[in-house]
């Protein structure tokens, strides 16, 4: 795997710290942001690879975060992946309508959760190195 820049978009600091580890780990770059306004700066001013957001956020949620990204000519080609425990039918339905590239189910296995974004990135199975 290449290293890549992710920013993780999420209001709770643990879910953040534990998926920065994640990726640390097999050296991709990592940004984060506690809302979702912050993290639409943060994606604005520095080339991100992927946003793993937050569904259920104050203030602005993930379905409110991904219509600013794609009201930005800067961020509307960011491939977006949800990080959500809203993972029903509908729900799915409704995410995949907003233009995500796809969603991982909270909570996630840390270990895998990069090999989980390169999957739903490439559209294929991606085993890791271990």
């Amino acid at each position: 795997m290449q290293p890549k820049r992710v920013l993780i978009i999420d209001d709770e600091e643990d879910i953040r710290e534990i998926a920065m580890m994640s990726f640390e780990l097999v050296n991709w770059d990592v940004l984060s942001a506690a809302t979702g306004r912050a993290g639409v700066t943060v994606a604005a001013a520095t080339p991100v690879d992927v946003i793993l957001l937050d569904v259920m956020m104050p203030e602005l949620d993930g379905p409110g975060t991904v219509a600013l990204l794609n009201a930005d000519e800067r961020t509307r080609s960011i491939p977006v992946i949800f990080l959500t425990a809203k993972v029903q039918g509908s729900d799915r339905r409704r995410y995949q309508e907003l233009g995500v590239q796809g969603l991982i189910a909270k909570p996630f296995d840390p270990v895998m959760l990069p090999f989980r974004v390169v999957e739903i990135l490439r559209g294929t199975t991606v085993e890791p190195p271990f």
